[in-house]
């Protein structure tokens, strides 16, 4: 039976949801939930997830997270998220899956663009949404906003497809944008990259492409942790690209390819590192009041949803660690995803160019009023993405939109055809001037759409970046 509560809405991300619904499955004992925390144009976006113990209060929290993620890049939509309370490893899982996806199918019809997300890979999800009719794409409530469907399909296609480093979109996008604002926090604190070290707990899509983006960009990667252990190279560092090609689907290194200054630790000592930049890449809440302590680093960038608790944040703060907050550093497969489907971006290239332009300075700017306010980056970041809340529910409408989705982007047609790129990791890293876009001006401007116009971003692009994807990409 499904159970449907719907409160006042309101049009600040520090409120009470929308919407929360919960579903219990006749056939197993799974429990699902969506939470629309809240909608901008009609429409709310967040991906699903399936975990043994999945709760409503984690759900309600990833879709608050949500909201600020669009808000805090300007993106006209609101949040959501769903999450079912079962094991995907379980072999009733897609059976669950389907069924839940069919007993809320009036959200995902209208409100609720969804993704893949922890337990369920997007092919998984776009296969669920074929066979209960509701197009090959679970970006299905946003697709039919559109004047042109097939036009929009066939976008959204060429560019998930198409491979980059032999990654997806999806799989590279999440992960450059936490390296981006690693980068640039750094940057800020003075540090050069050649001079930086970073650890990560995670190998998986977001922690690999993190890791190649980060020790491309000249970091260097002394510890990975996967779910056998830390794999460490307090010296030299890994070499990335090697354990990147020997991880299986889960996120598991092959040992066999471990060099011989290689080393092996438990799991958990990946947190006291002496490194610059700690990447929590994997589950949440795993950076608490009870292990917060042994964190030397003075950057945490946070990859995973949630990694670290509000206690300990306060106590890393209070030792002059700072915490770059999820809903900015890892923010890059939502808003490359949005990109993709308004038409601002048709490949990786320009979902990257255009997430660094954005994500540098905005992780300067909001580490720099922290500083001066003497408050955490998050408390900083919070107030920008409620601001820009505030002003696209304004601008574009919530419950009812009132202004086309589409209208304020300059749709870009698909290319027939992609070139193969070679990228050049030993080339100098930076745009051709040297010189970082500064768009703090922009960002602090109210412009059409919510968010410097595509036109308005600089075009320029550096050697570890993603260049163009590899082959024809269009099926």
């Amino acid at each position: 039976m499904t159970h449907i509560d719907v409160p006042t809405p309101s049009q600040v991300p520090s409120h009470k949801p929308f919407l929360q619904v919960t579903w219990d499955d006749e056939e197993t004992p799974a429990r699902g939930f969506v939470v629309i925390d809240q909608l901008v144009t009609g429409i709310a976006t967040g991906g699903m997830r399936m975990r043994p113990g999945c709760t409503l209060g984690e759900v309600n929290e990833l879709a608050r997270e949500m909201t600020l993620k669009m808000a805090a890049f300007g993106i006209h939509v609101g949040g959501a998220k769903g999450g079912i309370d079962f094991d995907p490893a379980d072999p009733r899982a897609e059976e669950v899956r389907e069924r839940f996806v069919r007993a809320v199918r009036p959200l995902l019809e209208r409100y609720w663009v969804t993704a893949g997300d922890l337990g369920t890979r997007q092919e998984q999800l776009d296969e669920t949404f074929a066979r209960v009719g509701l197009g090959d794409s679970s970006f299905h409530a946003a697709v039919v906003r559109a004047d042109d469907e097939t036009e929009v399909r066939s976008r959204i296609r060429h560019a998930s497809h198409a491979l980059t480093d032999g990654l997806k979109l999806a799989e590279l996008i999440g992960g450059y944008g936490v390296a981006e604002a690693a980068l640039a926090a750094l940057d800020h604190r003075g540090i050069p990259a050649a001079n930086a070290t970073a650890a990560l707990q995670g190998f998986g899509a977001m922690g690999g492409s993190t890791a190649l983006y980060l020790s491309r960009a000249g970091v260097r990667i002394t510890g990975i942790t996967d779910s056998r252990g830390l794999i460490l190279n307090t010296g030299r560092g890994l070499d990335v690209e090697s354990l990147l090609a020997a991880r299986d689907a889960a996120g598991v290194i092959d040992r066999s390819v471990l060099r011989e200054d290689d080393a092996e630790a438990p799991g958990e000592d990946w947190l006291g590192l002496d490194v610059d930049v700690l990447v929590p890449a994997a589950v949440s809440y795993v950076i608490n009041p009870d292990n917060c302590d042994r964190v030397r680093a003075g950057l945490v960038v946070e990859a995973a949803n949630v990694p670290t608790t509000a206690e300990a944040e306060r106590s890393l703060h209070a030792r002059g660690v700072t915490v770059v907050p999820d809903f900015v550093a890892n923010t890059g497969a939502a808003a490359g995803a949005w990109w993709v489907i308004l038409g601002e971006v048709v490949s990786p290239a320009g979902a990257c160019t255009r997430l660094s332009a954005q994500m540098r300075p905005l992780v300067r700017r909001l580490m720099a009023e922290a500083g001066a306010a003497g408050v955490p980056m998050r408390d900083a970041a919070v107030g920008f993405a409620r601001d820009n809340a505030r002003r696209l529910s304004g601008e574009f409408g919530s419950v009812v939109a009132f202004r086309d989705l589409y209208s304020s982007t300059q749709q870009e047609s698909v290319p027939e055809a992609v070139p193969v790129v070679t990228l050049d990791a030993a080339a100098p890293v930076g745009p051709p001037s040297g010189a970082e876009p500064d768009l703090a001006e922009a960002l602090d401007k109210p412009v059409a759409g919510g968010r410097p116009a595509a036109e308005a971003l600089p075009a320029y692009s550096a050697a570890y970046w993603p260049g163009p994807a590899e082959g024809d990409a269009q099926s």
